[in-house]
Formats: structure tokens, sequence, C-alpha cells
């Protein structure tokens, strides 16, 4: 069978998803069953894999979704336990006091609080903590699921310690045995240093796209949950959009540049927080009084925009808790994360050992070579179950209280899980269904190198949209880059293009596609009870997501194409979006001054 004609195949599990679930509207409980369906019958009758395999990876799919389910309750429950102890409402007051204007909010929570979360644990973790808390501010749940996927961009390259390229493209380049020989003929002796290097061009892509993804979340905010619904509304706070984006952006790629990969989306987020909070608190570059914007009064908001976890009044009878008692919880889960990651404290080896305690697996499941496994010490969903009790005693906490978050967030997981149930399988079913019968790779590939074959020396512009592929059907960066990396370095060499360049493009594009993926809405959602309203999630984040790979692949194909002078097609592209953002932002604040 053709290249073509496969691509073409591979490509339909990805048409069902977009045209029941973000077309049609259909919740993912009842989309994804059928994209299930699709991958698997492609899987056994194309692909012809045989039966066993196709059933290990969906085994191991529910494998992967009960992880994720552990992680969320986890999430949910913590929300919920300070929910019961007022912490939520000393937040909010704390917030209040530095400005009520939700914009600001967004962006110091979702952007750089989300950053630093994402730099220190990664895998969705930012939305399970920061998605909750901001409807724990009084966000409605779609809103805040919507600004948790947009940041899931800029900081994904370097989320969980770096994971996407030390694991990610390392595994990926690695898989050719001639890589290290490359490597050392550009002058790097370590493997850690060629990593590193590619990793310097990743950030400089990362931190031009990330320029304008703070006054995506707050525009896009205004406009769709907004009482006017009005892009103009959030291109108002431009300048503090615009600091706030390079408080972070300009450590994360000084870090990237001359330290190594694990740290620049941990530090870039904490040094940003710490500098765009003390600035907020001084008043700098803050809406005036008059100009303060909040959702409009919760009777008249959208029924789509809410989620099954409501936030209780709270008994006003009692005192406000201490801001840092407050907060002490998050710090805690910050802290937790920050100390098992680094590789300073060396605890990855007693969290993540060989010991039956500290790994559950299910090997070669089913007789096939796929193989499950969880490390319950190393999940974030555990540090958020021992924080929720630690909370107990910080907060003073009676018994009956605990109770009542506990089954609160029972309540709230057990319906908005079970999208996850066959989300995660469908995916496991894509990228396992090589070794059929027939001889042909595994989907992804098939569906990659028909693109190739298709675009030529245009390929940089794709190469983006490629590694967002990978990510939006695995719901990984990780996994985008273990599938795409040697692929893309083939097709930069082929093209007679830097083929390092061409791999940054890859993982920069498998950052971005975490802003649409499936899985991470799903699972996003799903922590707020936000339950069939994934594609409506989707289609709001299906811009932002068309800006960073379309501006990054620009880039990309400007740079390696340099030899043919600064006036070509990438650079003319590039510039052309910057003047389109920067077109909207003198056009909404002239409007707003006459």
């Amino acid at each position: 069978m053709s290249t073509g004609i496969l691509a073409l195949l591979s490509l339909l599990p990805i048409i069902s998803v977009a045209f029941f679930l973000v077309l049609l509207r259909w919740p993912a409980s009842r989309a994804m069953p059928i994209a299930y369906v699709v991958a698997a019958a492609l899987a056994f009758f194309v692909w012809q894999v045989p039966v066993n395999k196709v059933l290990a990876a969906s085994a191991n799919g529910l494998w992967v979704a009960a992880t994720l389910i552990y992680i969320i309750f986890g999430a949910i429950l913590l929300l919920n336990t300070l929910q019961q102890s007022g912490a939520i409402r000393a937040i909010r007051q704390g917030f209040s006091n530095i400005t009520p204007d939700r914009r600001i909010q967004v962006i110091i929570i979702a952007w750089l609080f989300g950053s630093f979360i994402e730099g220190s644990a990664g895998f969705g973790t930012p939305a399970a903590v920061a998605v909750p808390l901001m409807v724990g501010l009084g966000f409605p749940a779609m809103a805040a699921v919507v600004a948790g996927m947009i940041i899931q961009s800029t900081p994904v390259s370097f989320g969980a310690m770096g994971t996407p390229i030390m694991v990610g493209v390392s595994t990926g380049l690695s898989a050719d045995p001639e890589m290290a020989a490359y490597a050392a003929q550009l002058g790097f002796a370590e493997w850690d240093q060629f990593l590193a290097f590619i990793a310097t061009k990743i950030a400089l892509l990362h931190a031009i796209a990330g320029t304008f993804i703070p006054l995506f979340v707050v525009a896009i905010m205004t406009r769709f949950f907004g009482k006017n619904r009005s892009f103009a509304e959030g291109f108002k706070v431009w300048k503090f959009a615009l600091f706030a984006a390079f408080a972070m952006t300009i450590p994360y790629l000084l870090v990237a540049t001359y330290f190594r990969p694990e740290f620049p989306s941990l530090i870039g987020g904490l040094v940003g927080l710490g500098v765009v909070v003390s600035a907020a608190k001084a008043g700098f570059l803050l809406p005036k009084e008059d100009e303060i914007w909040d959702f409009d009064d919760k009777k008249n908001w959208d029924e789509e925009w809410t989620g099954s976890m409501q936030i209780e009044a709270e008994d006003k009878s009692k005192p406000i808790m201490g801001i840092v008692r407050a907060w002490s919880p998050y710090l805690l889960v910050a802290s937790l994360l920050v100390i098992t990651r680094l590789p300073y404290f060396n605890l990855e080896p007693l969290l993540r050992g060989p010991s039956i305690l500290t790994t559950w697996s299910w090997s070669q499941i089913f007789g096939s070579d796929i193989t499950a496994s969880f490390q319950p010490f190393w999940s974030p969903g555990t540090i958020f179950i021992i924080v929720s009790l630690i909370t107990i005693v910080l907060h003073s906490l009676k018994p009956s209280e605990y109770k009542v978050a506990f089954g609160k967030s029972l309540k709230t997981l057990v319906p908005a899980s079970m999208a996850l149930v066959f989300t995660v399988p469908m995916v496991q079913v894509f990228i396992n269904s090589s070794g059929g019968a027939a001889g042909y790779e595994q989907m992804p590939l098939v569906l990659a190198e028909g693109v190739a074959n298709l675009t030529g020396s245009a390929w940089p512009f794709f190469s983006t949209f490629i590694g967002g592929l990978g990510a939006f059907v695995a719901g990984s960066n990780t996994v985008s880059n273990m599938m795409f990396s040697l692929f893309q370095f083939g097709v930069g060499e082929r093209i007679m293009a830097d083929p390092t360049w061409i791999v940054a493009l890859q993982a920069v594009g498998g950052a971005s596609g975490n802003i649409i993926c499936v899985h991470n809405v799903v699972a996003a959602s799903a922590v707020v009870g936000l339950v069939g309203k994934e594609g409506a999630v989707i289609r709001k984040t299906l811009l932002p997501f068309f800006y960073y790979a379309l501006l990054t692949g620009a880039i990309g194909y400007g740079i390696v194409n340099m030899a043919t002078g600064i006036l070509n097609a990438g650079f003319i592209l590039a510039s052309l979006i910057f003047a389109t953002m920067i077109f909207f932002i003198i056009k909404f604040n002239r409007s707003d001054a006459t």
C-alpha cells in the first residue's frame, strides 16, 4: 500500500476525534469510544497487529488512565480540603489585596505559577494545581481550564525537570547508534552536552513565541467568558502581559543557555513569579481602579462554563486565615515536587526503584512487548494526598470537615473520569501499531512520512505541527519527541537543513500540541468536574496552538534558510504574525482611548 494512502488511513482516528468532539460537540465520553474503535480496527485489519498486542495496548491505556485518575483525585481532594479549612477564602482575599482584576490574577496563577509547577513536575500537574485554584477563586470552570491549557506551551519542553528533552529527545535520537558520532563531529564529547546544545535552540524558539502567550490567555478569557465578549478588554492589559512574559522567558532562556535543560521552566517560573507579584503589589502596570475587569454575575454565566465542582460560600463568621498559612499547602506541594525531582537530593532511586513497593509493573501484557508501570511514591497524586492530610494539622481541620472534603472529591471524580477510560486506550493503540504482519511503521510515523513527502524543502513550516500532532494524540511532549525526533532529524538531513534545528522545532511543536491535547483537556476538565465540554475547550484553544506552531515553524524555516537571505519566506511570515499582534494591541487600545 502506498505511503499516501497509509498516511490518510492513519489520519482517520484524529479525524474522528475532530469530527465528533470538536465539530459535533459530543462529550469525550461519547466521541472517544468511536475514535478507539477506529484506531483498533485500523491496527487489526490494516496494520495487521496481533490481537493480543491490540488488547495489551488497550490494557496499558486503562492502566495509564487509572494513574491519571489518581492524580486528579489528589488535586480535587487538596482543593476541597482548603475549601473546608477556609484557606481558599484567604487566598482569594490575598489576590484581591493585590488587585481584584481577573486578568492580572490569571496571568499570575496560570502563566507564572503554572510554569513553575510545570518545570518541577510536568505531566499535566499545572492543570491539577492551578486550574482548581482559579475555580476556588471564582473563575468559571471552563475559563480556568482554557487558561490552564494555553500556558501548556512555553514551559512544557523543560517540564518535569527537562524530561521531554532529557528523556524524549534523548531516547528518540539515541535509537540511531550513529548519532553519538554525529554529536562528536560537532565537538560534543558528552551526549548531555549535545542535548544541551539542542535545548538552547528549543528555549530560543519558546522564548520568542512565549512573548504573547499571557496576552492570549487574557484576551481569550475576556472574549469567551466576559460580559461584553470582547478581545479588546484583554488587550488593554498588554503592558502587564508582556512584562509577565519577559519576567519568565528571559531567565528561562538564560538558564537554558548557561545551565542544564532541567531548570529553565522551574527557575523561569519562580523568578517571574517573584518579580511580577512584587511589581503588582507595588501597583506597577496595574489597571486603574475604574478599569478593573471581573466576570459577570454568576447567575448570568453560560451553563457550559461551570462544572460539577461547586465552591460553596465560606462561613463569614470565621476569621480570615493568615496568607502564609493559607498558601502553605500549595507551597508544600511545590517544595515536595522540587525536592523529589532535583538530582541533588538523589531521591528518585528511592522513590522509583525496582522494589515492589515503589514500582508496580505489568510486564509483557498478554504476551506482547508492551509493559505498564506505576510508581506511586513518585506520582504527584501521592503528594497531593499527603499534603491534604498534613493540612488537617496545619489548618486545624475537624475530622468531619475532612470527611466532607473526601466525599465531595469522590463525587466529582467518578463521572469526570469516564472519558479517560477510552481516551488513553485509543492513544495507546495508535502509537503501538507497529510490529504487525503488514510490516508498516506505527501510525504516527506513517502519517509524518506522508506529510514529509508532500512538503519537501518547506518541511520546517510543518515540522512543528507534526510535533504537535504527536502530543495531541499521545498526551505528552515526551512521547511525541520519542516518536518523531529521529524522524525529524532524518528529514532535516534529506532537505539539507541543519537537523538539530529541525529536532528543536519538533520539541517546540510537541510542547504546543499540549494546548489542544485531548488527553490533557479531559484530565484538566475532570479536575473541576467539567464533564462533556472537552470539545468546547479545544475550540477555544485552537487559535493559540496555531499561533505557536506557525510562528515557531516560520522562524525555524527562516533560520535554516539564512543562506538565501534574511528576507526569506520564514522570517517574512514570522514578521507578519508579530505585526498582526502589535496591530491588535494598537487598535484595541486606540479604540478605548477614543
